[in-house]
């Protein structure tokens, strides 16, 4: 047999095997990591990011994660968008999907529990007592007070709530910068856009350029829940391991961290 026949020969063979020896590890992988997408309360985004991470890192599945107010959320999985699980920063907004008949039976659960603050620009602000003698407004002055959508974006529901609680909502009403999600809120205040802001204590942890002037008593807005569940017509195999994973130990510590508490 000529040399060169031979050579071709081995060559071929030792393709063949090792396409063979690849072939089942590929596919494992491949299964393993099969792609799914999470909407997501954009107060979610840093604590979040690092449970994706650690996620990736000991399962090898690939996540894909799409921040936003839990209403657009809620609103573009109601028309048909791709998501898998939805995280929200409002049960209402679960329970609306859920009267639709979007939601897999038996994955909904409260998955974390928050609380809201009342910020001020820069590192240094002076503390500030919230009751109904509190002149929000002439503290304000000629500026804005920031706030996530009070009609719809959970953030602004629930500070709007507290405000009203207190009785100092009608004087500060005309002198709210509404945005589209908390985390645009916090930006206002964080760029000097706006002295004040109404957001959640997590989204303000990780912020350094603003500073917690108070916290709002717990009994002045409905309990801040995030529940998760997932999408009934989502198929990605990871899925339900995934909300498993997102209640677990490993991941509570990270939320933890990020000021986030377990839900009672």
């Amino acid at each position: 047999m000529p040399t060169r026949l031979r050579l071709a020969i081995r060559c071929l063979c030792l393709c063949l095997a090792l396409a063979l020896a690849l072939s089942p590890m590929t596919s494992v992988r491949a299964e393993a990591g099969t792609p799914f997408t999470v909407f997501a309360a954009a107060s979610l985004k840093t604590a979040l990011d690092d449970v994706t991470a650690l996620w990736r890192n000991e399962t090898g599945g690939e996540v894909v994660v799409s921040y936003a107010g839990s209403s657009a959320l809620a609103r573009q999985i109601e028309a048909g968008a791709p998501a898998d699980v939805f995280i929200s920063a409002n049960p209402g907004w679960m329970d609306r999907l859920d009267d639709a008949g979007l939601l897999r039976a038996g994955s909904r659960q409260d998955l974390l529990a928050n609380s809201i603050v009342l910020i001020a620009h820069g590192r240094e602000a002076v503390p500030i007592t919230l009751s109904p003698d509190l002149d929000l407004s002439g503290l304000i002055g000629d500026g804005r007070l920031a706030m996530a959508l009070v009609d719809a974006v959970p953030a602004g529901i629930y500070g709007k709530a507290a405000l009203e609680t207190l009785g100092l909502w009608e004087q500060i009403a005309a002198k709210v910068a509404q945005a589209d999600n908390v985390r645009a809120a916090l930006a206002l205040v964080a760029l000097g856009e706006a002295p004040f802001g109404i957001v959640y204590a997590t989204d303000a942890l990780a912020e350094t350029r603003v500073s917690v002037v108070a916290r709002f008593p717990a009994d002045t807005h409905p309990p801040i829940l995030y529940p998760a569940a997932a999408i009934v017509d989502g198929n990605a195999p990871d899925v339900l391991a995934f909300l498993e994973f997102i209640r677990g130990p490993a991941a509570t510590k990270i939320f933890e961290r990020h000021g986030f508490s377990p839900a009672p």
